[in-house]
């Protein structure tokens, strides 16, 4: 397949629309909608059965670029269902792979991972899983083009999650990708894509994974998590790896498990109470504030009111004694 799939799509809408322009590459376009979609299917109809080839599933290996959950169970659920269409109407749509850069005779997917992972699943379950194959594309491709291939079909899909996207920008950017070049991708400004970086590099990836692409789950806790290891360290990660096998975490849902990531890098406290404030007032007149904390409280006398703050100082211990009399010591430390 001499073309890049980027390029067929724009010739499939142009020759649809005649002499007007081509629409933008897919890439510029966000998960907005249909028109990434269209051009998909446009460009894969304009590719000829020839262009294809048949490959053994088990010659083709992942990217070494990876941005899905394959243990996080939906996606489970979606390439079992995937794999019992497939079973019943055959494989609609090739896969993309290249030549692998390192072992002859074998492949690494650029894109159709859920496509790859059902046959692979059919294979398995098969009396004769010689006879199961995959039909491909077979381009050869440098590690940026993969990555463009492989950001082609994340823009196309409109289930990623947030963390799906943000550990799919930590890893344009260490491929050399800029911000600015990050964005169409990702169909997002500048702010977005800042926040998801951080959190890609605050959190483990391997705590990531554990957690799951977290469905439905957004920024905020996510930030909330990040937030918490940059702020507690490597003692504070320790701590969430401690109970990454624990029966309360595996049987919790995303949203659950990263609350309780953030409990255990707090060294399993919840997040401290809010301050207490009360007004200390006298007929009407504000005289000053106590304030309750964790750490205690504090009394604070408006500045406006420093004959107040003297005499009170001056019977502060007087108070004391009359208080801890009143107890009989109950509460007086020795």
């Amino acid at each position: 397949m001499k073309k890049n799939i980027l390029k067929m799509m724009a010739e499939a809408n142009s020759d649809e629309k005649g002499p007007e322009p081509p629409a933008p590459s897919p890439l510029s376009r966000s998960r907005r909608g249909s028109s990434v979609v269209s051009n998909v299917g446009k460009a894969l109809n304009t590719l000829s059965e020839s262009s294809s080839v048949v490959l053994d599933p088990g010659k083709v290996d992942a990217s070494p670029y990876r941005d899905r959950f394959e243990s996080d169970g939906e996606a489970a659920e979606e390439i079992e269902s995937l794999a019992a269409s497939i079973r019943a109407e055959g494989q609609k749509m090739p896969v993309l792979v290249r030549p692998h850069p390192k072992a002859e005779g074998r492949y690494q997917l650029a894109y159709g991972h859920r496509r790859l992972a059902a046959i692979r699943l059919l294979a398995a379950e098969s009396r004769t899983p010689a006879e199961v194959t995959i039909r491909a594309y077979v381009r050869p491709l440098d590690d940026r083009e993969l990555l463009v291939e492989q950001s082609l079909e994340n823009g196309v899909r409109e289930n990623l999650t947030w963390i799906e996207q943000a550990l799919w920008a930590a890893q344009l950017r260490e491929a050399g990708f800029s911000s600015v070049a990050i964005e169409p991708v990702l169909g997002l400004s500048k702010t977005p894509i800042s926040l998801m970086l951080k959190v890609a590099n605050a959190v483990p990836h391997d705590i990531i994974f554990a957690i799951g692409r977290a469905k439905g789950v957004g920024r905020p806790k996510w930030m909330a998590l990040a937030e918490t290891c940059l702020k507690g360290g490597e003692e504070a990660v320790s701590r969430i790896r401690s109970i990454l096998e624990s029966q309360a975490f595996q049987s919790a849902d995303a949203a659950q498990r990263i609350d309780l990531a953030v409990k255990a890098a707090r060294g399993g406290q919840d997040r401290p109470a809010e301050k207490s404030v009360r007004e200390l007032v006298s007929n009407g007149r504000s005289l000053g504030r106590i304030a309750t904390g964790a750490s205690g409280t504090t009394i604070s006398i408006a500045r406006q009111e420093s004959g107040f703050a003297e005499w009170l100082s001056e019977r502060m211990d007087a108070l004391a004694e009359e208080y801890f009399s009143s107890t009989n010591g109950a509460n007086r430390d020795d």
